[in-house]
């Protein structure tokens, strides 16, 4: 038996979300805000949090600071179960940090990238991470200092009989290469949304992007909000609607979906409910802030499962 479910070898960092955002904002002017969250932050983090709480074995791999803010997104993994015994610390840089503006229905986001930047495959234990059914990369383009070393970290993973996925997230660089099309022909489920998709395909239309990384990739899952999800796999299409709510905060939703998807993915279940697992996840996420709060009262997050109730 593998000691883990799943490994995930990411970046860490804490969101500080400060909520009031005017239409314009203006500089050299003092603005109030009208509400304040910190909470655990990063695509990575926020996956091995929340399938650590559904229940799934997680071994994770990240690097912080020596600073107040890597010790607090610690103990939050560490509260849920997450293994933490292969943590890596700088001595130079701080934890990452990202802040996040919401206005109306988007957001400004601005990430200090810190130590997770100087990450590198030299900085894994590539043993530990093997010891797993499964492993799941987010925010390929943030990885600077791995990102030319995933796909030999994907080959490695692979030979030891893991399967892959990833969720590459956004490229701030807005350039989508450094190597992602060659990190696509060892993933086993690409997990983005719809913007993403079409970014990581060169096409504006999403059914010629899904239809173009699944040639590549064998099973394309697209998140779409409040739209669903859909999933592509040796030419089948299937597609869960959304689960309805009333929304309080987006950020970590897509995470959510990732989550509760690979939960049950890991264990062999049908993509239909794969996808409907996550959507579920997704849409508490979204009724607490940030991506982890839902999760992080094992109560709240059962009720609202068991309210929306469905056969999984």
């Amino acid at each position: 038996m593998p000691e883990f479910d799943i490994t995930i070898a990411g970046e860490l960092n804490l969101d500080i979300l400060l909520y009031g955002l005017t239409e314009f904002l203006p500089c050299e002017q003092e603005l109030l805000a009208s509400d304040l969250a910190i909470t655990l932050g990063s695509s990575s983090a926020i996956t091995a949090h929340n399938l650590a709480a559904l229940g799934t074995r997680v071994g994770f791999v990240s690097r912080v600071g020596a600073d107040a803010f890597g010790k607090i997104a610690l103990d939050r993994l560490r509260a849920v179960g997450v293994d933490l015994a292969r943590i890596t610390r700088s001595p130079k840089l701080s934890t990452g940090l990202t802040v996040i503006l919401p206005h109306a229905r988007q957001r400004h986001i601005l990430t200090y990238l810190g130590c997770m930047a100087e990450m590198s495959l030299a900085d894994l234990d590539v043993g530990y991470l093997s010891s797993a059914r499964h492993f799941h990369l987010s925010s390929f383009f943030l990885h600077r200092g791995l990102v030319r070393e995933i796909p030999t970290l994907f080959r490695r993973l692979k030979g030891a009989g893991l399967t892959i996925s990833l969720d590459t997230n956004d490229d701030p660089a807005d350039r989508w290469d450094d190597g992602v099309q060659e990190a696509l022909g060892l993933v086993d489920v690409l997990m983005p949304n719809e913007r993403e998709a079409c970014k990581l395909a060169g096409v504006d239309d999403l059914s010629a992007a899904v239809q173009r990384l699944s040639q590549r990739v064998p099973i394309v899952v697209v998140k779409k909000g409040a739209k669903g999800a859909v999933a592509v796999t040796e030419g089948t299409e299937v597609t869960v609607p959304a689960v309805p709510v009333n929304v309080v905060d987006p950020v970590g939703a897509g995470d959510s979906f990732n989550a509760a998807f690979l939960h049950k993915y890991v264990y062999g279940a049908d993509l239909s409910v794969c996808l409907a697992y996550g959507n579920l996840a997704a849409a508490c996420s979204t009724t607490r802030t940030g991506g982890t709060e839902a999760f992080r009262d094992a109560e709240y997050w059962k009720q609202f499962f068991a309210v929306h109730a469905i056969k999984v």
